[in-house]
């Protein structure tokens, strides 16, 4: 008998592969490598699907946020509040735009920002929030949108984890000023290399943030303002219309597959997080265990490979030493318990339902 073995995530093109090669054919046979037509028709194409006015294609998800920031005027002496769980690049955006992240603790439930403690957060320093829509669950805006309202604050919203996640309806990334993605190879639409965007309704905005990703210039070797060297390739841009137009498709599969797992979750030694908010696009299906450290070697044992996103929570890395984090007691317990499963388009059910007989099984070691 084959030994079981269902591994996180392929990268390795599969059913797109035909058509993500003809792009990379188109690219190479037209010999035009950086902003040029396909860049402009992803970034048409993207805002289109992304329920956006405007996409500005940039190198990186940590570009698109710090670009935002550094548009709006947010710099030294300026503080902007965010998640402590996530991907310490949303904190370091913050640092790269010259302002202090400041962390207010999460919602032990949904795992994304806490309102409540949004708003002890805010001083007169405070500039922008910075949601993070974690795992693909979107945060909850409607309740950030109102302490941004009273305090007067410009919401940036951190979407690198939730392409077409909607919050209340609404799609992610228009509900703030402005909303940053990412197109890492992982991601629920990646690219083959680093590459992201940021969607705007205020066109103005868009035209400063097309300026600045390019040196701040007007036009060839005209620089009004500094700016950086942040450009999504042709080559990356092709490669992400190639995929574009089966992301739809792609999300419903990662719900039907999540919606499988917590069916075959249901009493298992692990707490599955619940969906808040059906626009929840599963980037990553994430339970929590008391005995991850055990529960990751048995299902590592049983052939099944997982991640954990994320071990550390942000204030606690030493990048942040001279940021003089607050401690977030949530985010540090939840930081010790959050494992990630497999999920992903090309998952076989049989392979859920493997990995969800797998966890029922485990029995946690009674601590000594």
């Amino acid at each position: 008998m084959t030994p079981l073995r269902i591994p996180f995530l392929s990268l390795v093109p599969g059913e797109d592969a035909a058509d993500v090669r003809s792009a990379i054919d188109r690219v190479i046979a037209r010999g035009w490598f950086v902003l040029g037509p396909e860049v402009e028709a992803f970034e048409q194409e993207f805002a289109a699907a992304s329920g956006a006015a405007c996409a500005v294609g940039v190198g990186t998800g940590t570009d698109a946020i710090a670009l935002v920031l550094r548009a709006l005027g947010a710099g030294a002496g300026d503080e902007v509040i965010t998640t402590p769980l996530s991907a310490a690049y949303s904190a370091l955006a913050i640092m790269m735009a010259g302002a202090r992240p400041v962390f207010a603790d999460i919602d032990p439930a949904r795992m994304t920002i806490d309102p409540g403690q949004i708003a002890r957060a805010v001083s007169p320093r405070t500039r922008a929030l910075l949601p993070v829509h974690l795992y693909g669950q979107p945060a909850d805006m409607a309740a950030i949108e109102r302490i941004a309202a009273r305090h007067n604050l410009a919401i940036v919203e951190d979407c690198c984890q939730a392409h077409l996640a909607t919050a209340g309806g609404r799609p992610v990334g228009t509900i703030g000023v402005a909303g940053a993605f990412s197109f890492y190879p992982t991601k629920n639409l990646g690219a083959l290399g680093d590459g992201g965007a940021i969607v705007t309704n205020d066109r103005a905005l868009a035209d400063r943030l097309r300026r600045l990703r390019n040196g701040g210039q007007t036009d060839r070797y005209h620089h009004r303002e500094p700016g950086i060297n942040s450009r999504l390739d042709e080559m990356q841009a092709a490669i992400l219309r190639a995929r574009l137009p089966r992301l739809r498709n792609w999300t419903e599969r990662r719900r039907a597959l999540a919606a499988r797992y917590r069916s075959g979750l249901a009493g298992s030694p692990v707490t599955v997080p619940p969906e808040l908010d059906p626009g929840h696009v599963y980037h990553l299906f994430v339970g929590r265990s008391g005995a991850r450290r055990d529960l990751q070697a048995h299902l590592a044992a049983s052939g099944i490979e997982t991640l954990i996103h994320y071990p550390v929570p942000i204030p606690r890395q030493p990048a942040m030493a001279a940021v003089d984090p607050a401690e977030c007691p949530v985010a540090a317990r939840v930081c010790d318990e959050i494992l990630s499963l497999p999920l992903h388009p090309a998952l076989h059910d049989d392979e859920v339902d493997a990995v969800a007989a797998a966890v029922r099984v485990f029995e946690p070691r009674t601590a000594s």
